[in-house]
């Protein structure tokens, strides 16, 4: 499968954020550039915390006909009615959220830089895989997922493949050729302005 010339849009939300506030920032991101999916990715346990959030975020999505998913919390996601689960474990765990979510569900596999990992996920029936982070990183061990994995990957798997993690106007040129997805996030929400901030990271797109 060849990537799209024109990759989608995944946005992910902040670790923490004031809900109410962060809601109609997100609207305005929304109404300002076609997004396919939205991530809830919270570093709280708490349910209910959790659970606010996505009852919010998801009224936003939705009535832009976003897709809401949750990070990692596959019970949460089918207890709240959202419309899928984006795991961190590779392909640890997405038969049982397949199970779990039933065939409609979406269910999202992060692979770090992992081919081994991604093509696992795939098999396990992920709707997506996603690699990164795409951009230089002192986290970890600061292991960056190169452009010739994104290329071959679309070049060899029919998976959708996301491209996340310190996203640049550069990266974003470079990878646009072999990615079917961008998730954007922390690029954009330290701005007062997410969606200019958005727009300045996707320039390269409309040229």
């Amino acid at each position: 499968m060849t990537a799209p010339e024109q990759p989608q849009l995944y946005l992910v939300t902040p670790p923490a954020f004031e809900l109410e506030p962060f809601a109609a920032q997100l609207a305005a991101v929304l109404d300002s550039t076609a997004i396919a999916c939205l991530r809830l990715s919270m570093a709280t346990r708490d349910e209910d915390d959790i659970a606010r959030a996505a009852d919010t975020l998801r009224e936003v999505a939705h009535a832009r006909d976003v897709a809401l998913v949750v990070a990692d919390h596959t019970l949460l996601a089918q207890r709240l009615g959202l419309d899928g689960v984006h795991l961190s474990d590779a392909a640890r765990s997405v038969r049982a959220a397949r199970k779990t979510l039933g065939p409609d569900a979406i269910v999202g596999a992060f692979c770090g830089a992992s081919r081994h990992d991604g093509m696992s996920a795939g098999e396990a029936g992920a709707d997506y895989i996603s690699f990164g982070p795409v951009g230089d990183s002192a986290l970890d061990d600061g292991t960056r997922a190169e452009p010739d994995l994104f290329q071959w990957w679309s070049e060899m798997i029919e998976v959708p493949v996301v491209a996340e993690g310190n996203l640049t106007p550069e990266r974003v040129a470079e990878l646009a050729p072999v990615t079917d997805f961008f998730g954007i996030g922390t690029e954009i929400w330290g701005s007062d302005t997410p969606e200019k901030a958005l727009a300045e990271l996707l320039a390269p797109l409309a040229g």
